[in-house]
């Protein structure tokens, strides 16, 4: 059985509202510079993954000594 919770207008307008986090613009800034530096991140950890694996496949150990 669920309960339901009847709310009149008078009562919905005297509960306190839900505060929300000051979106000062400090913290504006500061969330756009933590967001840019993740993006930044994630570049370089992919571009370092994409080098390491076309040197593996460039000079890779199953590459065959060269017949001379």
């Amino acid at each position: 059985m669920t309960k339901i919770k009847v709310v009149k207008k008078v009562d919905a307008a005297a509960r306190p509202a839900k505060k929300r986090k000051n979106a000062t613009p400090r913290n504006a800034a500061r969330e756009m510079v933590m967001t840019v530096t993740g993006w930044v991140a994630d570049i370089k950890h992919r571009k370092a993954d994409e080098t390491k694996a076309a040197l593996d496949v460039l000079f890779g150990s199953n590459q065959q000594p060269n017949e001379g």
